[in-house]
């Protein structure tokens, strides 16, 4: 759900989120899934991290995105996490 009262539009949003330092060098950066939603839109926001090749995880309504395309590894045995396809969001992990 965008918001209409924003000075800018959800793709010039994702273009500052994406030129940002962080992502140049391929680090990691968090959005509040709330904020992708109102400037944005989760589904084009999905697209443009698939686009990309990066992964992205959320928790607790924090989106964590990782701006590379290294393979995770999960420091804690156990069950994996819940899958994308599981909770009905096609993401990628």
């Amino acid at each position: 759900m965008r918001n209409r009262n924003s000075p800018l539009t959800p793709e010039v949003w994702l273009h500052d989120l994406f030129t940002s330092k962080s992502v140049q060098q391929g680090t990691v950066i968090r959005r509040k899934a709330r904020d992708i939603e109102r400037f944005a839109d989760m589904d084009l926001f999905l697209r443009e991290i698939d686009r990309r090749g990066y992964r992205a995880i959320e928790n607790s309504g924090q989106i964590i995105i990782f701006c590379n395309r290294a393979p995770i590894r999960w420091l804690i045995p156990g069950a994996p996490p819940i899958s994308s396809k599981e909770i009905g969001r096609s993401t990628t992990v």
